[in-house]
C-alpha cells in the first residue's frame, strides 16, 4: 500500500506547501487508513456525497451520489462500497474507473458542519448479488445496476470554516410539528378567549 502522505499530497503539492509555510505541520503526521469506529458512525447517517474520478490523461469528473442514510458502506478495514444506481446513462465514472482506478470521495454533512475526504481507488462490482444485498435497503425506491468498491489509502476529516449549516427535511420534522402543535394550540386559546362569535 502507498503511503498515505504521498496519495493525499504530490512533489507539486508539497512543494506549495513548503513555500507558502504550512510542510512542517504535516510532516511526519500519522494519517488514517483503516475504517475507524467514529468514521462508520459518521457514514451511518450520510445520504449523499461526490465520487471523483479521472480519465487515463488525466481528465477530472466529479458525480453526486445519493441514497438512503448509511448507503455508502463499509465492507472490510479498509474498502467501503455502494450501490450504483441507475442514472442518466452517461457512464463517465464507469469508463473513468475502467481506465484509471484512482478515485477519490468528498462528504459534506451540512448540520454538523464536517467535510470527510478520502483518497483511494474503486472497482467496478458486477454480478455478486451477495454484496449486492448487503448495499442495497429494498425500502428505497432506486434501481441498482451494480456496486462500486472503494480501497481507502487514506482519509481525513478536517476544517468547518466556510460551511454553512443546512438541515433536511427529516433533521427539522420534529421541529416543524412540535411548531404546527404549538400553532394550533394558541389558535385553541385565542377563540375560547374571544368566546362564542
Amino acid at each position: 500500500m502507498s503511503d498515505p502522505e504521498d496519495v493525499m499530497f504530490s512533489a507539486g503539492v508539497k512543494a506549495e506547501q513548503t513555500r507558502l509555510g504550512s510542510r512542517a505541520q504535516f510532516e511526519g503526521r500519522t494519517w488514517n487508513t483503516e475504517i475507524t469506529d467514529d468514521l462508520r458512525r459518521f457514514l451511518g447517517v450520510i445520504d449523499t456525497f461526490f465520487f471523483a474520478t479521472a480519465s487515463a490523461d488525466g481528465r477530472p469528473y466529479m458525480q453526486h451520489r445519493g441514497g438512503p442514510p448509511g448507503f455508502l458502506k463499509p465492507i472490510g478495514t479498509h474498502t467501503l462500497a455502494f450501490a450504483d444506481f441507475a442514472g442518466n446513462q452517461q457512464y463517465i465514472s464507469l469508463g473513468h474507473l475502467r481506465e484509471n482506478d484512482r478515485a477519490h470521495i468528498f462528504v459534506l454533512h451540512f448540520a454538523t458542519q464536517q467535510r470527510l475526504k478520502l483518497w483511494g481507488r474503486a472497482r467496478i462490482v458486477e454480478g455478486d448479488l451477495e454484496l449486492m444485498e448487503r448495499l442495497v435497503d429494498p425500502a428505497y425506491r432506486a434501481r441498482p445496476q451494480r456496486a462500486i468498491a472503494f480501497t481507502i489509502e487514506a482519509w481525513d476529516i478536517n476544517c468547518r470554516q466556510h460551511i454553512v449549516p443546512r438541515y433536511s427535511e427529516a433533521d427539522i420534522a420534529p421541529a416543524v410539528d412540535s411548531l404546527a402543535q404549538r400553532i394550533k394550540e394558541l389558535e385553541e386559546e385565542v377563540a375560547r378567549l374571544r368566546g362564542p362569535q
